[in-house]
């Protein structure tokens, strides 16, 4: 019976501190393992030793593969770039700050192989290690995305995932180019075991996330995977209307019975100025939307590879 291949994806973004030690510690655990495997580190454009670092990697093991990027596209660019040029029969994504541990890989594995499920997903029981404010606001951020859209994303689900080749291909088939692969991955179905393990701090370097990034990246995912927002600005609209109408039915009705004058300035512009919030807010909920869309039919490729060692990679995608 022949082997199974594993493809190993590792986004890369100025981790010239790490890429060895995650080769080496995935290697140890491969060795002699159930599966032939192949270890595809996409750099996204780094502007430290990344790159020479991969490269020294590639020319002494044929199991790796590298794939850099012309210029900084994000990481959900780099996931992509190596599900496209991932060839296994099972596809695995791993960050490269061994947050993600390795050690996992044989039961993830070996979970694909009994048939039962189609895809293992990991999500962090704790938090350990990170800022209170930025925990809290993640959690609130899940709960929302969870009850607003119809992608199944659980709380403290990373990126660290093995799938089967039949999931792979349907992610592949949602090109669009406004990423989010958390929504993706929980879009596509298919039957999921979850994985659970305590936070693991990065073993060297910072962090490419910031906290405005990550709400940056949790606005996208909520535009990318819900039309709530732009509910929510059509009920506002409806509301501002009729409070305006009863407030103008009010005005005439004292004006006739008690003769009151109309209040002065102030309060006239306070209300300007509230009506004029929601209309802004709501122009900026609908602006997400429209350049979304201005962004999905431009078709600009999602990532442009420089440089690889793999003679078959598509420069363009």
């Amino acid at each position: 019976m022949d082997r199974k291949l594993l493809s190993i994806i590792i986004p890369c973004y100025n981790e010239e501190k790490t890429v060895e030690t995650i080769y080496a510690t995935v290697t140890d655990v491969m060795t002699n393992g159930q599966c032939d495997y192949e270890i595809l580190f996409v750099d996204d454009g780094s502007k430290d030793y990344t790159e020479q670092k991969v490269c020294g990697l590639a020319q002494k093991d044929r199991h790796v593969k590298y794939y850099s990027f012309s210029r900084n596209f994000g990481k959900e660019a780099a996931i992509y770039a190596g599900l496209n040029n991932a060839r296994g029969d099972y596809v695995v994504i791993m960050d490269a700050d061994m947050q993600d541990p390795p050690a996992l890989l044989p039961e993830m594995i070996s979970t694909l192989e009994s048939g039962e499920y189609d895809s293992v997903a990991t999500r962090r029981v704790s938090r350990k290690g990170e800022p209170m404010v930025r925990s809290f606001c993640a959690r609130c951020f899940y709960k929302l995305i969870r009850r607003i859209s119809d992608a199944d994303i659980v709380d403290g689900a990373r990126d660290f995932r093995m799938m089967t080749r039949d999931m792979v291909n349907s992610v592949l088939a949602l090109s669009e180019y406004n990423r989010f692969s958390k929504g993706i991955f929980g879009w596509v179905g298919y039957r999921t075991k979850w994985l659970e393990y305590e936070n693991i701090e990065r073993t060297a370097g910072e962090t490419k996330w910031s906290f405005w990034k990550l709400l940056a990246y949790s606005l996208d995912g909520i535009v990318n995977f819900s039309n709530v927002p732009l509910m929510i600005s059509s009920y506002l609209g409806i509301l501002m209307t009729f409070i305006s109408f009863v407030a103008i039915i009010f005005i005439i009705v004292r004006k006739l019975i008690f003769g009151d004058p109309v209040s002065g300035w102030p309060s006239l512009v306070c209300i300007i100025t509230f009506v004029g919030g929601i209309q802004l807010f709501c122009m900026g909920i609908m602006g997400q939307y429209l350049s979304k869309t201005y962004m999905e039919v431009k078709k600009r490729p999602h990532y442009i590879i420089q440089k690889s060692n793999d003679e078959e990679t598509e420069k363009n995608k």
